[in-house]
């Protein structure tokens, strides 16, 4: 049997799913929690294979208590049960160790195929989650480019952006323009892109272009 904590502040939330897994063959319910704080100490004392945790919630959130319930006991499955999927939320979640992260827009069929997944190994995460997590892990990776750049080089992608030719970057720099042109090629291969244009795309996207200097008389 496959011993399961519940752990929501909504009553109704907490019967309707004991209600559906108490008639499961191989999943008993062993106790439920209206806190994070009881989530957890019911956690520790009662060792369930699995924990149903909701995320925002008295005394302690469903993060803090997933934390401290795997800090003491790594052993643990934590799944997220939750209506959340703000960034704010997920990552945190995710982080502290969750195995799992589900929606209560699931069925109880679902909330139950999630449980025995996860006891064996596998990762449950809802498309919506899936997805941010997905963006996210991308948007990570295309900043890691920018971040392999020298300070030079984001100089010129960031004078590139402005519209400024490579003549116009030199003299502003104060260096050749074969020196520049040596930039524009590194700066394109670290990027991945084949052209000024989509440099000048990626800096503009990720908010690295900074005001045009429109001084005269220097």
């Amino acid at each position: 049997m496959i011993k399961v904590l519940i752990v929501d502040d909504h009553e109704m939330v907490r019967l309707g799913i004991a209600s559906y897994l108490g008639i499961q063959d191989d999943i008993e319910v062993i106790g439920e929690a209206e806190n994070g704080l009881d989530g957890r100490d019911q956690a520790l004392a009662k060792r369930p294979d699995v924990i149903l945790m909701d995320l925002k919630m008295p005394k302690m959130d469903g993060v803090t208590a997933t934390k401290e319930i795997l800090a003491a006991w790594p052993q643990a499955h934590v799944i997220i049960l939750t209506s959340f999927i703000d960034d704010e939320l997920v990552y945190p979640a995710m982080a502290a160790g969750a195995a799992s992260y589900i929606l209560k827009t699931s069925t109880a069929a679902e909330i139950a195929d999630a449980i025995r997944k996860t006891m064996r190994g596998q990762s449950t995460i809802a498309p919506e989650v899936n997805d941010k997590l997905q963006h996210k892990d991308e948007a990570m990776a295309d900043m890691a480019l920018y971040d392999d750049l020298t300070n030079r080089e984001r100089e010129v992608l960031d004078l590139i952006a402005q519209g400024k030719s490579n003549q116009e970057i030199a003299d502003e720099l104060f260096i050749t323009l074969k020196t520049v042109k040596t930039h524009v090629s590194n700066i394109l291969a670290k990027l991945e892109v084949d052209d000024r244009t989509k440099a000048a795309l990626y800096a503009v996207r990720h908010g690295k272009v900074s005001a045009p200097n429109n001084d005269v008389g220097e």
